[in-house]
């Protein structure tokens, strides 16, 4: 493999057995093993047997999405770059650039994934992409109808997110030449409704020491390059009230030009997202171990 930047999946790209290829790796098998234990949860059954429902929970994507991003960590160790996580993906992010142990890492998205969910239950809230149209037109009119810019994906997405009523609004009256796609979430993640889960989750991050990074980690706030213990965790902890700016980290990404992008498994949602925005790079998606033998 050339040298790479991994750009590590969010919540949304969970599917129902999408550990079972890897499960049958004797070294995956182990470390999800000793994940599950640390997290406090089954991974591999999740992984292999649970429902989309139940792999869909906040509380279960989050850990699950985590454990099989890193799973590759040890074949992309010492050939990346630079990395990159899509919301919870920065934990993913940060075990693999060396500032978390991935155990530690795992354990925090469980734990931030409970938090979340415990923010949802608090109010009715939901997001929806809203695809197509100019960006500042598009935040225009998700803030006229009363909710937030969640997440800037680029290419033509932009994420909403709020109350019911106000995302009920958007999708009644979609901007302009845009289409409106209501998501199957808890809530309205990155945005102030999540700030009971910002408190608890900072609570716990302030407990787990975060180490310099010997690489680049691209941050989802504002596309900034940080290697600062410190300062990744407080970005990690602020970025659950806040808006995933994947379109700035994607600015950067085409910056470093990379000799290969590598979208950790589930691979699909952030790979596609990379291919559009950077059509002349090489693109590596990974979904089984299969794939880490292939050319991208």
């Amino acid at each position: 493999m050339t040298t790479a930047i991994v750009i590590c999946p969010g919540q949304g790209a969970q599917r129902p057995r999408m550990l079972t290829p890897w499960i049958r790796e004797p070294a995956a098998s182990a470390r999800l093993r000793e994940w599950s234990l640390r997290a406090g949860i089954d991974l591999a059954a999740l992984g292999t047997e649970g429902s989309m429902a139940e792999i869909s929970r906040t509380e279960n994507a989050q850990p699950l999405l985590v454990a099989q991003a890193l799973l590759i960590m040890t074949e992309v160790t010492g050939r990346s770059i630079a990395v990159a996580g899509h919301s919870v993906g920065e934990l993913s992010a940060a075990a693999m650039a060396g500032v978390l142990e991935p155990g530690e890492a795992v354990r925090l998205a469980r734990l931030r994934g409970l938090a979340m969910a415990e923010a949802c239950r608090a109010a009715e809230t939901t997001m929806a992409a809203v695809l197509g149209g100019d960006p500042a037109v598009v935040a225009d009119a998700i803030g006229a109808a009363g909710a937030s810019v969640a997440n800037r994906n680029g290419t033509g997405q932009v994420v909403a997110a709020g109350s019911l009523k106000a995302i009920e609004r958007l999708t009644s009256a979609p901007p302009e030449g845009c289409a409106v796609k209501r998501l199957a979430v808890a809530g309205a993640f990155h945005t102030p409704f999540m700030r009971p889960a910002l408190e608890a989750f900072g609570l716990a991050a302030d407990e787990v020491p975060f180490r310099a990074a010997p690489i680049p980690i691209i941050q989802n706030l504002d596309g900034r390059v940080i290697r600062d213990g410190d300062e990744l965790r407080d970005r990690l902890v602020r970025q659950i009230t806040a808006p995933v700016r994947w379109d700035l980290c994607m600015d950067t990404i085409e910056s470093l030009d990379p000799g290969m992008i590598v979208a950790a498994p589930p691979g699909r949602t952030l790979s596609g997202l990379a291919r559009r925005r950077l059509p002349s790079s090489s693109v590596m998606c990974v979904t089984t171990p299969r794939d880490l033998t292939r050319k991208a």
